[in-house]
């Protein structure tokens, strides 16, 4: 994984030094050879790099150019050298020319301490009371620290939560005042939706109390927290996870991708108690879940199917969109839409959410900003030119569009739901009838690419005027040829006027 990281950094560093010339801070730079005298510039940062490769250390000095980094004053992958990686470590900085050459980021090392006596030198008591002592002396201060936890919270009325006590470095008065989540981030972001500041992030994260846990998933675990009576969703990742979770508070704090069909991001925050790290993404809570799960338990009307079909389309154009001005937002691609990655929210709308494989477009070199984690798409929504591996990586209109076939798939799940005149059809997959329920690539490929199929429409929608016109967009989001489907934003005017011609008010 670190490789990956350490290659990807040289690699967007090398193509930008040869397509752009920037004046400003001058860096040393270990690839720009002797002719431009092992230097580069940049408007950003230098830094100096150490990354473990198949047991090589290997340090790199490089300039990390503003237009690639986010927040461009404070980017966080500079914040990448953790005390504990052992694979990778970065070091920034911008105070004179050439820095990075002092700097010395340094990688964790495990070491194994070799016992400097044996057991077998011990006698019996000796070894018993080896054995039994910290047994004990562990029992004595699990009492005396719960019955410490238990007395702090009678006499701050703390409610129940499934860990003992608070992190000894949680604020002890809130600094945020008497105020809803929804009036600070308005209040604090200024419409920019470009997140909570740090500090304020923090401060949440170590006053939410875990509750239940509502979901599983490869990442880690999803919990329903509380914070001041108010209901979160707290996302928690594995530590092997670590640049999942980087990378989605990265976009979910894009400057102006605040928006009702967006899952509403509140904080990020890590908590390291020196042998583990628990990486936390907190959200808006939705306690309808995931459309997946409400369409297993739940039928739609015309109008609910109609409402899930726009508010869907509006979020995916919002995240389509290239916002431009000083407060722009640049173009999204989510790369991994699905039904478990969408929220039904309590007016029967939905909010996209899951942005961790997402990618920006870069307006300024047009090109694609991939994200560094090694997850890939969920198999089953993937595109034709997806699982041919015939899609141009390089070129941003190639993601939205992968984006729109899942749509079409998406839609197909609500329609199968909709209950009209007492029939519907029970909830499945796409594809369910054709491959496995864990596909491989392999399989899906032969289906999608080779056979060309698609799910299958029922009769009966053709005698429905809304789930006629829906399957029309269906069809036309998942063609073949990708040029050829619909965008988000004509996904959006047409099921408008779908909405329209039914009389239903959205």
């Amino acid at each position: 994984m670190s490789s990956f990281l350490s290659y990807v950094l040289k690699l967007s560093i090398v193509v930008y030094l040869q397509t752009t010339v920037i004046e400003g801070l001058l860096c040393h730079c270990d690839i720009c050879g002797a002719d431009k005298n092992n230097t580069c510039e940049t408007d950003g940062f230098c830094f100096t790099s150490v990354s473990l490769e198949k047991g090589v250390r290997q340090r790199a000095y490089r300039c990390l150019d503003k237009n690639i980094i986010y927040p461009p004053e404070n980017p966080l992958i500079c914040h990448h050298a953790n005390p504990l990686n052992d694979t990778f470590v970065i070091g920034c900085c911008k105070d004179y020319d050439y820095c990075n050459r002092n700097l010395t980021p340094t990688l964790h090392v495990k070491t194994k301490v070799a016992p400097a006596w044996s057991t077998s030198q011990l006698g019996t008591w000796e070894l018993v009371c080896l054995i039994a002592g910290p047994i004990v002396l562990i029992c004595v201060v699990m009492v005396v620290g719960l019955s410490m936890c238990q007395q702090q919270r009678r006499r701050t009325r703390i409610p129940h939560s499934p860990f003992p006590c608070q992190e000894a470095d949680a604020p002890d008065q809130p600094i945020l005042g008497g105020v809803s989540l929804r009036d600070m981030i308005e209040m604090t972001t200024s419409g920019s939706g470009s997140g909570l500041p740090l500090l304020v992030q923090r401060s949440i994260a170590r006053q939410i109390q875990l509750v239940e846990t509502i979901g599983k998933g490869r990442f880690g675990e999803v919990w329903r927290g509380r914070w001041r009576g108010e209901n979160v969703a707290v996302k928690i990742f594995s530590s092997r996870e670590e640049r999942s979770w980087f990378r989605e508070a990265e976009i979910y704090q894009t400057v102006m991708l605040r928006h009702d069909n967006i899952l509403g991001f509140i904080a990020a925050d890590n908590k390291d108690n020196g042998t583990w790290t628990q990486l936390w993404l907190i959200t808006d809570y939705h306690e309808n879940g995931s459309l997946f799960d409400f369409l297993n338990r739940s039928t739609v009307d015309v109008p609910g199917m109609i409402k899930m079909a726009l508010s869907i389309s509006t979020g995916l154009a919002h995240l389509h969109m290239e916002i431009i001005g000083t407060q722009g937002k640049p173009a999204i691609a989510h790369r991994d839409l699905k039904s478990k990655n969408i929220l039904v929210k309590t007016n029967g709308t939905c909010a996209i959410g899951d942005l961790g494989l997402a990618v920006r477009h870069v307006v300024a070199t047009d090109t694609v900003d991939i994200p560094l984690n090694n997850r890939v798409g969920t198999k089953r929504y993937m595109a034709p030119e997806v699982l041919d591996e015939s899609m141009n990586m390089n070129h941003f209109d190639a993601f939205k569009r992968a984006d729109v076939y899942a749509f079409g798939l998406i839609l197909w799940e609500i329609a199968r739901r909709c209950n009209v005149g007492g029939i519907y059809d029970e909830y499945q997959l796409p594809f369910y009838d054709l491959v496995p329920s864990d596909p491989t690539i392999d399989e899906m490929r032969r289906v999608v690419c080779v056979d060309m199929q698609r799910p299958s429409i029922p009769n009966r929608w053709s005698a429905c005027q809304a789930l006629f016109g829906i399957s029309k967009v269906m069809k036309e989001c998942w063609y073949q040829n990708a040029a050829a489907r619909l965008t988000a934003l004509r996904i959006k005017k047409t099921v408008t006027a779908l909405g329209a011609a039914q009389d239903i008010k959205m």
